[in-house]
């Protein structure tokens, strides 16, 4: 078993962290009648998303590395809207992300995971 990345493993661990404080603070905002609203139950489920990225990313699956990155740019497009300071944070963990998972070591790590699998 190939050892994993230092990059993936921070990576993963930040997305997992992420996940975990964004749903618990979002489960605050769910007590009442408006918990089962299709917009917030899709918001909950896009920030439990970042959970399985980190999860699955630290057993080396190529498809959650494309998955997070997607998240990443999908939070990216979402800041369009908002202050230019956001727009400036998100873009750069955009980048800094695609980075960390898309070196050779990483590409390594996630590449002898799949061929391990078939």
């Amino acid at each position: 078993m190939m050892k994993r990345p230092l990059a993936v493993l921070v990576v993963s661990l930040l997305f997992i962290a992420m996940g975990v404080v964004s749903v618990a603070y979002h489960l605050t905002d769910l007590w009442g009648w408006q918990a089962l609203e299709p917009a917030n139950v899709l918001i909950l489920l896009v920030r439990a998303l970042a959970i399985v990225c980190g999860v699955f990313m630290l057993r080396a699956q190529d498809w959650a590395r494309w998955l997070a990155l997607a998240w990443i740019g999908f939070h990216v497009v979402l800041s369009i809207f908002k202050p230019t300071h956001e727009k400036v944070v998100h873009g750069l963990l955009f980048v800094g992300i695609a980075y960390l998972l898309f070196r050779p070591e990483a590409r390594a790590y996630f590449r002898h995971a799949t061929t391990r699998d078939a």
